[in-house]
């Protein structure tokens, strides 16, 4: 059932990777799988311009692609970016050499396109699914970067109510939060993004990205 925190367990399976940011702060770590997408991503980059929030956003290469101008107000607007695979591959399911190679075309995409990215290299694999192997090469080169929280904001059966009622009795201090930047998150996003954001803030929250 989504939304959910991630266990000790998964976290302690893959501490090379980054599953929450430890913070003095009263902050937390917003981020955005998927795009970048017309009308989807653009909507949530003003949401996040209303709330004086920023954020990262894991981008699929062959997204980058095919919207280089949204993923260039992604970086305009001062949020941060990450490798999330040019083709939105699943690690266990691709072998080793295939994966580093799609991760590396995100890579050479960006370059080609004429992009140069600000913060530290981040990668998130798509569905959260990696290797031991693959996560030993690959933290070498990144920030793996996990999540404390996701939304479940693709789910279409998810009671978008409930959803954000536990979101924001889950969130904590440090946590990274997933949402997704894609058309099957639109409506669910609609509805969960713009109160989650001025709920925490309320409460005092400030919204920092990666890297």
């Amino acid at each position: 059932m989504y939304p959910n925190k991630t266990g000790h367990v998964f976290r302690h399976l893959m501490p090379t990777c980054t599953w929450n940011i430890g913070t003095e702060k009263k902050e937390v770590f917003l981020t955005f799988d998927d795009g970048p997408i017309p009308v989807v991503t653009e909507w949530v980059l003003d949401v996040l311009d209303k709330y004086e929030a920023k954020a990262t956003f894991f981008c699929v290469g062959e997204n980058i692609f095919k919207h280089p101008a949204i993923f260039e107000k992604i970086l305009l607007k001062g949020h941060s970016v990450g490798n999330h695979t040019h083709n939105h591959l699943k690690g266990w399911k691709t072998n080793n050499q295939n994966y580093f190679d799609n991760i590396q075309k995100w890579e050479e995409t960006v370059k080609q396109l004429g992009f140069k990215l600000s913060n530290k290299p981040l990668f998130r694999p798509p569905y959260g699914q990696i290797t031991y192997a693959q996560t030993r090469h690959l933290h070498t080169h990144y920030q793996l970067v996990m999540w404390s929280i996701i939304t479940g904001d693709f789910d279409k059966k998810l009671d978008k109510e409930t959803c954000l009622k536990k979101c924001l009795k889950l969130t904590k201090s440090g946590d990274i939060i997933v949402f997704h930047d894609s058309i099957k998150s639109e409506q669910n996003l609609h509805y969960i993004l713009p109160t989650y954001l001025e709920e925490l803030k309320k409460r005092g929250f400030v919204f920092s990205k990666m890297g």
